[in-house]
């Protein structure tokens, strides 16, 4: 089966599909400079090597996120199956490199580097021959016009930004959270608000906010408690009666000044964040105040999150995903 890239290079400027094939040439050019670079010989060059090879993490994340979604829309779902476990054998080998490169292991790191070079000349050569062709079978017009936005959140391995698809003008780019263009989406809307990025019904955001982690009390900029989470283990306790009371009244005497300056230093723009940490009753209570703004720099409010970290500290290594029963 021939290339893709005649197709390809026939499409306008800043097409995702073509953002793809200009990333892959900076990915070829990263893995014969990587293949040729000697780790006992100038650690340094090849480590700067392969940090920039990393960075095809954008480029996992926008398959991901990006396109995989819009070919789920059209049927197929392979991509986001068999495509998704190459990414992650990848980034496994990825991690393991980090390890070697911490530790210095030229050894392993000379042992290593040509199964991720190869594994990521055999995913590129995948997608040349059978995901990017498909996709463009697949996918309308339109569909590839709503990629912009998304791909630009998530980023691109290339040095300089791609133009926008289709062409724009900068003042034309409307963030996810004021964009009410109608979407073909694969759920209903009826009893839904539109938020910054996606539509819940008010049950769902409820559920959402009652099985947070964290406790959440928002005052507002006139200094009234206007909502508090409703969770089963709350560090701290609430009930309706604080709803409308000030936030001065919320607080022990001998704290309530401190909380005061908070909110002051909030109002007048000096801090925006103001966080602490104590033991309550045998445990570890992270306290965050965040100071809410709108675009215009508006002062709107506080958010106070309160979080037993007790077990957090106690973390050692990790425990991925897979690792999960």
């Amino acid at each position: 089966m021939d290339s893709f890239l005649p197709t390809v290079e026939k499409l306008p400027q800043g097409h995702p599909v073509k953002v793809y094939y200009e990333e892959g040439a900076l990915i070829q050019d990263i893995l014969l400079e990587l293949y040729d670079a000697d780790p006992v010989e100038d650690f340094q060059k090849y480590f700067n090597i392969f940090n920039q090879l990393t960075t095809i993490e954008k480029r996992f994340a926008r398959k991901e996120n990006q396109l995989f979604p819009y070919l789920e829309k059209h049927g197929w779902n392979g991509p986001s199956q068999g495509m998704w476990s190459f990414h992650d054998n990848l980034r496994d080998q990825i991690r393991l490199l980090n390890g070697y490169n911490s530790e210095k292991n030229t050894k392993k790191i000379i042992d290593n580097i040509p199964y991720l070079i190869e594994g990521i000349k055999r995913l590129m050569s995948i997608e040349d021959m059978r995901l990017f062709p498909n996709a463009m079978d697949l996918l309308s017009e339109d569909d590839w016009k709503e990629f912009y936005q998304g791909d630009e959140e998530i980023g691109w391995m290339l040095l300089e930004k791609p133009l926008p698809y289709p062409a724009i003008e900068k003042e034309a780019y409307v963030h996810p959270s004021d964009d009410f263009s109608k979407r073909d989406l694969s759920f209903s809307l009826d009893n839904t608000f539109h938020y910054d990025e996606g539509y819940m019904t008010p049950e769902q955001v409820n559920l959402l906010l009652r099985f947070l982690p964290v406790d959440i009390t928002y005052v507002d900029e006139n200094d009234k408690v206007i909502f508090y989470n409703r969770g089963d283990n709350r560090v701290f306790p609430r009930s309706k009666g604080i709803i409308g009371r000030e936030v001065r009244f919320c607080h022990p005497p001998k704290s309530v000044d401190m909380v005061l300056r908070i909110v002051e230093e909030f109002k007048a723009g000096t801090k925006d964040v103001a966080e602490f940490w104590f033991n309550f009753k045998g445990r570890i209570i992270h306290i965050r105040y965040f100071a809410i703004r709108t675009n215009d720099k508006q002062y709107k409010g506080v958010i106070e999150m309160s979080q037993d970290i007790t077990d957090i500290q106690k973390l050692e290594g990790q425990k991925r995903l897979l690792d999960w029963d």
